[in-house]
């Protein structure tokens, strides 16, 4: 028998959530687009009787496969060790299968508490912020994320998309792509070659820095140089921090990019933006929002290990909607959606997807 869970994610602590929620108001007459959070947030919860994940549950790295939407989310458990936890989504608003088991974990070479991993996540050590990418048509799962051993680094692994779908996780021997000794997070892969060679998107701050290259094999000792300033004076709501969100989505107008900004003057929220980069040269910023798109403005993103953090790490666009995945509070899974039609004129036409709250009708 599987050991898997086959239930839509229900805890004490959801209804209790549900319950302190205020009035919603009237949905206004929108010209343009309206982003809408789920109303059956949170989509992934701590389970207590999981120790593994029985304090956080967020930040997922998400996979279109099979006309299904696979999530490999961030858990910490009892032991203070983050690890990857598998859950699905037939329709992309609720979860029909979570498996009771991480399905990644990387052994510490020095175990013990980890102090950038604290600040990171609230986990002693582990493995953080998964980001899955099928490169075209490729029968493999490349998969970065932030390994937390010795430091915070950017780390790559794989899996035959054939054992990811049939649930062998058959995960390669991962490896450190960014320099020992240096802090990095937030690295992804293009999921698409670009002018025939793999493309890594690394660094937004203070400028777009992409390594290309002919293979996704790294030898011993070899490491993509990143540089990061996180004291840049760009101003607006993203003076302090910008890190990189989904992979980038191909559309005919660019590589749509979401992403995470933190104000100066607003220290204390994390909120999402986006961008659109050019398709042949990436580094090349055709659009960028001067507002975010996404702000911790419910008491779901105030009630968590991190008070006043979204996180969007996993996006798709299924059945003609954009669906973003993203962490909230540092302690649930949450969802926001949209016609992707509307929200890519919104995103041409420098229109701000404006935020309601209601049900839109499920495309299945």
């Amino acid at each position: 028998m599987k050991s898997k869970i086959k239930i839509k994610t229900k805890t004490k602590l959801k209804t209790k959530l549900k319950q302190k929620k205020t009035a919603k108001p009237r949905p206004e007459k929108l010209k343009n687009i309206a982003l809408i959070k789920s109303e059956d947030n949170p989509l992934i919860a701590p389970i207590p009787e999981h120790n593994w994940e029985a304090w956080q549950t967020f930040n997922p790295g998400v996979i279109l496969l099979a006309d299904k939407v696979h999530f490999l989310y961030r858990a910490v458990g009892q032991d203070a060790i983050s690890r990857f936890g598998y859950a699905s989504s037939d329709d992309g608003f609720s979860i029909d299968e979570r498996l009771i088991f991480p399905v990644y974990e990387q052994r510490l070479t020095q175990p013990g508490l980890n102090y950038f991993s604290l600040a990171s996540g609230g986990s002693f050590g582990g493995v953080e912020d998964c980001r899955p990418v099928r490169v075209g048509t490729e029968e493999v799962i490349y998969m970065t994320y932030t390994a937390c051993d010795q430091g915070l680094g950017v780390a790559l692994t794989s899996i035959k998309v054939d054992d990811f779908l049939k649930k062998k996780w058959c995960w390669q021997t991962p490896v450190l792509i960014s320099p020992p000794g240096e802090v990095h997070k937030n690295w992804v892969i293009f999921p698409e070659k670009i002018n025939g060679q793999y493309a890594i998107l690394h660094s937004l701050s203070p400028q777009i820095m992409i390594a290309y290259r002919d293979s996704l094999v790294f030898k011993t000792g070899e490491y993509i140089q990143s540089f990061y300033d996180g004291t840049n004076n760009s101003g607006g709501w993203e003076s302090r921090i910008r890190g990189i969100g989904p992979a980038p989505i191909k559309t005919e107008y660019g590589w749509l990019l979401l992403y995470h900004g933190l104000d100066k003057l607003d220290p204390g929220k994390y909120k999402v933006g986006v961008m659109l980069l050019d398709l042949v040269h990436p580094e090349k910023v055709l659009m960028r929002f001067h507002e975010p798109i996404l702000e911790p403005d419910e008491i779901l993103q105030q009630n968590g290990f991190k008070p006043g953090v979204v996180y969007a790490s996993g996006a798709v666009v299924k059945n003609g909607q954009i669906l973003i995945y993203y962490g909230a509070a540092d302690s649930y899974v949450c969802l926001a959606y949209a016609d992707f039609d509307e929200f890519m004129a919104a995103i041409t036409a420098e229109i701000k997807p404006h935020l309601k709250y209601g049900l839109l009708k499920k495309i299945k």
